[in-house]
């Protein structure tokens, strides 16, 4: 056996030099990097099956990628190097859209620009929207059940999904692209491979839902005095807007610090500043005067009853744009700043003002001086928990080693609250010991089970999303957070 049978056994590039090999080891925040034995990039779903065939062969364990843009190390294969890495980049065709079913059948290599971009040009709007939309792919998207900000009026990837074509661990392809919003014929397929991390087979292709477009949107950012006073503020706007609020972003004022000062054409939209601010949209299909008409109801509302202190409203397209950046920068902006500490977190949404405010004391108390960096989606009740270095400064070392027990408290927080210590990044090696932790002994059970029925011999991603029973490793992690 060697890399010339692999060679002959599919369409497709193949790597196994480290140069060419090098982009696919290392995952997109640099935290992991890991060694394979080649890198394998079928050109159709027949080759993806083809395989995962040989790795079945051969015992080859295998290591789905996609847009390789996740952030919890799921797509990096092993430090030993005994692994294959499955490249789906170049499954690229978006073979049916059908305007009339608001469908689309796209392969798991198309970004989600690219499928943004062709539902538009037919009249339809395909709402999933993330940072990394113009690398990231359907097939990523749909593997770690991918959410943004459009949660609360669409739902994540799964809702938006009606069926899939898998490559599955024994090198078959099912097909299930049945572009059907009601199918009642036994288990949801469909669903174990969604969110699965490609701990159960590969996504070659998806059927996905479609919406109209809207014909006229709003943003508005607004100065709030607390995170209650910006739960109040969703409820109302849910109150009056109902289907129409299609995004509601908490952001604090850390975070405008932040972008502020890392983000180029960065510019503050309100006079003073506010401890916590809210960026929310509104998409009217009645056009832009009805969704402006919309949004200033609701403000006017909210600044009559305290819930809000100052709002700035977009009045063109491109201070949509530029607004909607102050939130989209965060993320970036922070890397710029140095070293941090993420936590992607779920919280019953009635529930995140008092977390908060618990949370933010016991960090205060056991770890002076770091500073909260913190965002989301309030919606949705997923929160982007983060932590940097003080302003004056820590070794990076010394804030490296402060990881694990921070992670503790939060976690042990997010469970006492009922909430999830992953939102929409997936588990990976990131999260995954973790994750059996707090997980009740039940679920583990029957998460391990449907993994010895569909893959009993751990070749599929291995080493992620569960802690195997079975031999499995992990990428090395790099000292830096």
């Amino acid at each position: 056996m060697g890399l010339p049978d692999l060679r002959a056994a599919f369409p497709g590039r193949l790597f196994d030099d480290e140069a060419a090999m090098a982009p696919f080891l290392t995952d997109w925040r640099r935290k992991w990097t890991g060694r394979a034995i080649a890198v394998a990039q079928p050109d159709t779903a027949e080759g993806v099956a083809a395989v995962l065939r040989w790795c079945r062969a051969y015992s080859v364990a295998v290591v789905p990628q996609g847009g390789n843009t996740g952030l919890s190390g799921g797509a990096t294969p092993a430090a030993e190097g005994r692994s294959l890495v499955l490249s789906t980049a170049r499954l690229q065709r978006i073979r049916a859209l059908d305007a009339v079913g608001q469908t689309v059948t796209a392969e798991a290599g198309v970004t989600l620009q690219q499928l943004q971009d062709a539902a538009r040009e037919s009249g339809r709007l395909f709402p999933l929207s993330l940072a990394a939309q113009g690398s990231c792919t359907i097939g990523g998207n749909l593997a770690t059940n991918a959410g943004g900000v459009q949660v609360l009026r669409y739902g994540n990837a799964r809702e938006l999904c009606l069926g899939l074509e898998v490559a599955t661990a024994d090198g078959e392809l099912w097909n299930g692209l049945r572009p059907l919003r009601k199918d009642n014929t036994g288990y949801s397929l469909r669903d174990l491979f969604i969110g699965g991390e490609g701990t159960l087979g590969v996504i070659t292709a998806a059927v996905l839902k479609l919406f109209p477009l809207p014909a006229g949107q709003a943003v508005a950012f607004v100065a709030v005095p607390t995170p209650a006073a910006a739960l109040g503020l969703l409820s109302l706007a849910q109150q009056r807007l109902a289907s129409e609020l299609t995004a509601f972003e908490l952001i604090s004022e850390t975070c405008l610090q932040l972008v502020e000062r890392h983000g180029a054409a960065a510019r503050r939209p309100l006079a003073a500043p506010s401890p916590w601010y809210v960026l929310l949209e509104v998409s009217s299909a009645q056009g832009k005067q009805a969704a402006t008409a919309a949004i200033e109801s609701v403000l006017e509302a909210a600044l009559e009853a305290g819930l809000a202190e100052d709002a700035a409203l977009s009045t063109s397209v491109a201070q949509c744009r530029s607004l909607w950046a102050l939130r989209e920068d965060i993320s970036e902006s922070q890397g710029a700043e140095g070293p941090t500490i993420k936590h992607d977190i779920a919280l019953p949404i009635a529930r995140i003002p008092d977390f908060i405010e618990s949370t933010d004391a016991a960090l205060a108390q056991h770890f002076p001086g770091l500073r909260l960096v913190v965002f989301g989606h309030l919606g949705d009740g997923n929160l982007h928990y983060n932590l940097s270095p003080p302003a004056t400064g820590m070794p990076r070392a010394d804030f490296a080693a402060l990881e694990a027990p921070i992670n503790r408290l939060v976690h042990d927080a997010v469970a006492d609250a009922g909430g999830s210590i992953s939102a929409e990044h997936g588990l990976g090696v990131l999260r995954r010991d973790e994750s059996a932790r707090y997980k009740p002994a039940v679920e583990l059970r029957l998460m391990q089970a449907i993994k010895q029925a569909l893959d009993p011999s751990n070749l599929m991603n291995p080493g992620k999303l569960l802690v195997s029973t079975l031999s499995c490793s992990q990428p090395q992690h790099r000292s830096e957070t």
